[in-house]
């Protein structure tokens, strides 16, 4: 029977076993840290590094983001309890500022939106249309139509360009059916909430806002 002299897991997931370091492969498996060449013990390192340090960060935002929920929540409370009405609920955008109008917070509800078995209709009705359609012209609104209906991930579509599809000027009556059954299989699930944070050094130059999105910090 191996000697184990390490039972549990080590910081980087290693254990020894008769007096050897082994390492966790993507096998489930353990492999000899002596077969391990040094540059990839070291891209190793620093993605375990790099992980912890992304892992409290996205905890410190997860609870900032709750602060800032609690807080606004509070003062809607007391705005409401002064006012002596209902608090507001529902959707709308708010502007929070500070008083010497250098710092503004944001608060915008987007609904979230998915769509029924009326879409599958609407597809029907206009790929009716554009085998029918030879005129010229019509390349761009089939462009439109594959863009729309292009699977973003599975079950979904593109939102921006089916919505596009609506603002269309096409008189076919096919056409026409096909977008009041777009419209009927809309379905409002739910809504999310963004806060968006700004700053400025004077109340006549422009706002700055506050990255917290890495992307584009």
């Amino acid at each position: 029977m191996p000697n184990t002299e390490a039972l549990s897991p080590l910081e980087d997931g290693s254990i020894v076993v008769n007096g050897k370091t082994l390492l966790p492969d993507g096998n489930g498996g353990y492999i000899p840290a002596e077969t391990i060449k040094p540059q990839r013990r070291l891209e190793d390192e620093v993605v375990r590094k790099v992980i912890t340090f992304a892992l409290d960060l996205s905890a410190r935002i997860g609870r900032f983001k709750g602060h800032v929920f609690e807080d606004l929540s509070s003062l809607d409370a007391l705005l409401a309890q002064e006012y002596d009405v209902k608090r507001r609920r529902g959707k709308g955008n708010v502007t929070y500022f500070s008083i010497d109008g250098l710092m503004k917070v944001q608060v915008q509800v987007a609904d979230l939106i998915t769509f029924g078995p009326e879409l599958q209709h609407a597809k029907s009705l206009i790929d009716e249309c554009l085998l029918e359609w030879t005129e010229d012209g019509r390349d761009e609104i089939r462009a439109l139509v594959l863009r729309a209906f292009n699977v973003e991930k599975e079950g979904q579509v593109n939102k921006a360009e089916l919505f596009g599809l609506l603002r269309l000027d096409i008189a076919d009556e096919r056409w026409q059916r096909a977008m009041q059954a777009i419209r009927d299989g809309i379905r409002i699930v739910g809504a999310k909430q963004y806060f968006r944070f700004y700053t400025r050094p004077s109340v006549t130059a422009r706002w700055n806002t506050i990255t917290i999105d890495l992307a584009k910090a």
